[in-house]
Parts: structure tokens; sequence; C-alpha cells
């Protein structure tokens, strides 16, 4: 096997700490399929059920969330190596929670979720790494719920996009219209229009036609925090 391949492994949150004897083990019984997905090709929808471990391994992936109503989309830019939606392989639901599709030429690592039961789960750095995963989920919504109620017209607009993001950093894009966004915050059109044209204006976001675009989500959650400090 090509050192490369090892490299690859480890750039990955699960496999990280794992020795080279134990990736030799693991490549040996555990089948990995590796795809690559053209710009605009979907790599799985929302509400598939989710039965594979989907590393994006490079290239740029976005993730599209439609509300259930459907009042907005809220698509999320990846730009590094990651797992996709780990917690979503098991539980009551294991469904894909968003639709995965690729924005440049992107390569996909799929591991079948038998082989996490079977093999992965015999190793206990996997097993580690895996439970921390999903713990950091857990401890975000739990921040994300402490913060739910807010006070002021800039802060209701800026934690809808925060509760609406899988990660806290980069690209976002949401499709909406402004009147729906007031109701969602309860807040009127004109304050809301006001408040989405001054951080237009300090390049915060850029207003488009039924979307607003977010350059680095983290500088809107910094701003965010400063407000309430």
């Amino acid at each position: 096997m090509e050192i490369t391949m090892y490299d690859t492994l480890l750039q990955l949150p699960l496999f990280q700490g794992l020795g080279r004897m134990d990736l030799t083990n693991i490549l040996s019984k555990v089948k990995l399929s590796f795809h690559t997905f053209e710009p605009d090709e979907i790599i799985v929808r929302q509400d598939d059920k989710c039965e594979q471990l989907l590393f994006f391994l490079s290239g740029e992936l976005l993730a599209e969330t439609r509300h259930f109503d459907p009042l907005y989309f809220y698509t999320e830019v990846y730009k590094k190596p990651s797992v996709i939606e780990p917690y979503s392989v098991f539980g009551l639901h294991p469904n894909y929670q968003s639709t995965y599709k690729a924005r440049t030429r992107v390569k996909i690592l799929i591991i079948e979720k038998k082989y996490i039961l079977t093999e992965l789960n015999n190793y206990e750095i996997f097993r580690i790494n895996y439970l921390n995963i999903l713990s950091n989920q857990v401890q975000v919504e739990h921040k994300r719920m402490n913060r739910l109620y807010t006070t002021g017209v800039r802060q209701k607009i800026i934690q809808f996009f925060l509760l609406q993001a899988h990660k806290v950093e980069g690209e976002k894009i949401i499709k909406i219209k402004m009147e729906d966004l007031a109701k969602i915050i309860d807040e009127t059109r004109i304050n809301v229009s006001r408040e989405l044209n001054e951080m237009n204006e300090k390049g915060l976001i850029e207003l488009g036609r039924k979307s607003i675009y977010i350059p680095a989500l983290e500088q809107l959650a910094l701003s965010y925090r400063k407000s309430n400090d």
C-alpha cells in the first residue's frame, strides 16, 4: 500500500492517532470505496437513509438544507477534509440532514456501516475519535440552545444564521424572502431590512435577490459575541 493512502486516512478525524500497523490491518479487512463527483453532481440527498460513513477528501462541497415548510434553503461550503454527518449513521432516524453535492470536482471515501460494527469498532482510538466527534456535536448544540433567546434585531438575525449551521465557519448561502426572515425572528420587515443593509455595507454579508451570502460566518459569530458581552 502506497504511503499516500496512509496520509489520506490520517487526515481524517476518525483515523487520527492510529499507527501504521493498525491502518494496514484496517485496509486489509475494510472495503474502501473512492469516488469522484463532478460539479453539481449529487452525492446524497436530504432524508436519504444513512448507511455508510462518507469522508470528504478534496475539492469544494456544498451542504444544502431545506426548511421543512420550506421557507428557506441554507447552504454551507466545505473546503477541508471531514467526515459527513457521523451522527446520522445510528439512532432512531438514521437519515441525512442535508443534501450534499459537488461545487468543484470532489473526492469522497465511502465505508459501509457494517464495517464500523465488525472491524473499526475493534480499535479503541477509532471509538474514542468517534465519541469525541459526537460529544463535540452535542456540546455545540447545547451552547446554541443556551443562546437561543436574545434581544436586538441584528442579534436575532445572526443567531438565526448560527442556528442553521453545521459548522460556525466559512461561506454560507441562505435563500429566503426578507418577509419570511422577519416572521421567523419575530421582527418587522423594515427593521430586518435596515440591519441587513448595514451588515451588507460593512462587508459581513452580500445581499442578493431573495438570498443572503455570508463570506465568513465566523466573522458574524464574532460580532454576535461582542454584541452580547
